[in-house]
């Protein structure tokens, strides 16, 4: 399989940043529904990569979609708790209406700079998580939005495949009374939390 040498290559640091929902209007704009509260990621390149949905569509479309591999946004805002763009890659409706359901991605390079004691929920997703004794309590496997904060959510070291989550998960507010420290670099964050808790 030839590659083209104008298209660029998925980038190695992508993350999933969002999914198309559909068309916006007549000329070709997308809907997309950002995976943050925030957008940032999304109006932080001009470069949006796109892959198929992971399951997919029921029924099964008469033609199989062929998504184009990149977008280059000409044009973003946010619309609600959408984001609205349009591509050089869509020129109609009909062609915004066909990216329905594909994932988009950005390169991780390109986010903003995250403020002083700020961080993206990816970069803290596998860090280990140990309390002020250096106990492991576990290692991040995701975070919840609970509306006043965000939770860790922990797989516990050592804890059985298939446990229920109360046997092997463990969560804890990701707040400053908590958090003592997050060290990227180091892949770690320590916090004010016993074993026990």
């Amino acid at each position: 399989m030839a590659v083209d040498p104008f298209e660029p290559a998925f980038p190695g640091d992508a993350v999933e940043v969002g999914r198309v929902l559909g068309a916006w209007g007549i000329k070709g704009a997308i809907r997309v529904l950002p995976f943050a509260k925030d957008p940032q990621a999304l109006f932080s390149s001009r470069r949006w990569f796109i892959r198929p949905p992971e399951a997919p569509r029921a029924p099964a479309p008469a033609k199989p979609v062929v998504y184009p591999s990149l977008l280059r946004i000409t044009q973003a805002r946010e619309q609600g708790d959408d984001v609205v763009a349009t591509a050089q890659e869509l020129p109609d409706r009909a062609a915004a209406e066909a990216m329905k359901g594909a994932r988009v991605f950005v390169a991780r390079s390109s986010f903003p700079t995250a403020g002083d004691g700020e961080y993206y929920w990816v970069d803290l997703i596998g860090l280990a998580v140990v309390n002020r004794q250096g106990e492991a309590l576990g290692t991040v496997i995701d975070l919840l939005d609970t509306g006043a904060h965000s939770v860790l959510r922990l797989r516990r070291p050592g804890a059985a495949e298939g446990a229920p989550p109360d046997e092997s998960e463990r969560l804890i507010p990701f707040v400053a009374a908590y958090i003592d420290q997050v060290d990227l670099a180091g892949r770690r964050i320590t916090v004010d939390w016993g074993l026990d808790y």
